[in-house]
C-alpha cells in the first residue's frame, strides 16, 4: 500500500526548494510514499531540474496558481485565493486522491481552509493544534492548543484532552498518557474560571488520566504527557520555549569562547552539545497535527528546513497508519454516553 501525501510546495519561508528537498529525501528512503507537490507547475518544474536524483521517484506536480503568504488574513485568503496551494492540497484529501496534507505555511489559513474543505470530525466542537516538545528523560509532551482557538470553553479543553490522549497512545505508543491542565499554580483553586470549570470536567471523566494542574516551569520536566490550554496561552508558551532554547544554545557558545580552558572543555563536550541540540531541534519533530478535522493535516514551522519537511511527512504517514481519526471519533462518542 502506498501512502499519498499532498505537500504545500509554497508554504515555508524558503519555498519551494525546501519542500522539494524534503520530498526527495522521503522518496529516497521510503518506497511506499507518494508525494503530490502542490503549487505553480512552471516554478516547480524548473526547481525540480536542479534535483536530478528526483527522476524516477514518486513525486508528482499538481498545479495551484495562487499562494497564501504569511501576511494574508485567513478570512481574506479563503475569499480571494480559492486556487491556492493550501486549498488545492486539501481538496486532494477531501476527494480521496491524497491521504494527508502537509504545509509549513500560514497556520491560520491552513486552519481556516481545513475547516471549510474537510470540516470537523464527528463530535468535535473545535479542532486544536498539538505541538510536540522534548522533555527530560528523552520523552515528549504535546501541548494542545497552540494557536487554533483563542476563544475556548471548558468543553473544548476536555476534547483536547481526549484527542491528545489518542495521539499519544497511537502515534507515540504512550500507554494511559498523563493529562495536565496548564495553570498558574498546582492548587485546584488557582486559575481563571475557564481553568476551574475545565478541571471539574476533566476530573469527572473516567477515560482521562488527569494529574491536575501543570505550571509553566514544569512543562519541560515531563510530568505530563499531554498539556491542555487555550490557543493564545499555548502559542505564547510554545514560542517562548523556542526562543529560550535558541538563546540557551547561543549562551553556551559564548561562554565556551571566554577562556582557553572553557574552549578545551568545549571540544571534549562537543558530542554532548551536538546530541543536546538535536533533541531540542524542532526539525526533528517536523510538524504539529491539526487534531479534530475530518482528514490528516500536519502544520510545519515557517522556518522549516528540508529535514523538518521530511519529518512532517513521516508524521502524517504514522497518523494514517495508526488510523488516529477513527480512534478520536470512538473516544468522543464514549465521552458523550
Amino acid at each position: 500500500m502506498a501512502y499519498k501525501v499532498a505537500l504545500d510546495a509554497f508554504g515555508s519561508d524558503r519555498a519551494p526548494h525546501i519542500e522539494i528537498e524534503g520530498a526527495v529525501k522521503v522518496c529516497e528512503e521510503n518506497d511506499d510514499i507518494e508525494i503530490f507537490l502542490v503549487g505553480d507547475k512552471k516554478i516547480l518544474g524548473d526547481a525540480l531540474l536542479e534535483h536530478k536524483k528526483c527522476r524516477g521517484k514518486k513525486i508528482y506536480l499538481v498545479h495551484a496558481p495562487q499562494r497564501v503568504t504569511m501576511h494574508d488574513k485567513p478570512s481574506m485568503a479563503l475569499r480571494k485565493k480559492p486556487q491556492s496551494s493550501i486549498a488545492i492540497g486539501l481538496q486532494l484529501v477531501a476527494n480521496g486522491q491524497a491521504d494527508a496534507f502537509v504545509s509549513a505555511g500560514n497556520t491560520g489559513a491552513v486552519m481556516a481552509y481545513s475547516l471549510k474543505i474537510l470540516g470537523r470530525l464527528e463530535g468535535v466542537q473545535r479542532p486544536g493544534i498539538a505541538a510536540l516538545v522534548p522533555t527530560l528523560g528523552g520523552g515528549f509532551t504535546i501541548i494542545i492548543d497552540v494557536g487554533a482557538n483563542i476563544q475556548t470553553k471548558p468543553e473544548h479543553l476536555l476534547q483536547y484532552a481526549l484527542m491528545g490522549k489518542i495521539f499519544m497512545e497511537f502515534v507515540l505508543n504512550v500507554r494511559d498518557p498523563r493529562v495536565g491542565l496548564l495553570s498558574i499554580g498546582e492548587e485546584a483553586s488557582k486559575g481563571n474560571q475557564l481553568i476551574k470549570d475545565s478541571r471539574i470536567l476533566l476530573e469527572k471523566n473516567p477515560n482521562i488520566n488527569f494529574i491536575g494542574h501543570v505550571e509553566g516551569n514544569h512543562v519541560l520536566e515531563g510530568i505530563a504527557d499531554v498539556i491542555i490550554t487555550d490557543g493564545f496561552t499555548g502559542n505564547v508558551v510554545l514560542k517562548f520555549g523556542e526562543g529560550a532554547i535558541n538563546v540557551f544554545i547561543k549562551l553556551i557558545k559564548e561562554e565556551v569562547k571566554k577562556s582557553i580552558l572553557a574552549t578545551i572543555a568545549g571540544l571534549f563536550l562537543k558530542p554532548v552539545f551536538k546530541r543536546l541540540k538535536q533533541r531540542l531541534n524542532y526539525e526533528e519533530y517536523g510538524g504539529a497535527p491539526l487534531l479534530g478535522v475530518d482528514g490528516v493535516v500536519i502544520i510545519g514551522h515557517g522556518r522549516s528546513t528540508s529535514l523538518a519537511i521530511k519529518n512532517a511527512i513521516l508524521t502524517a504517514v504514522r497518523y494514517i497508519e495508526r488510523d488516529v481519526n477513527s480512534h478520536i471519533k470512538e473516544e468522543l462518542s464514549l465521552a458523550e454516553t
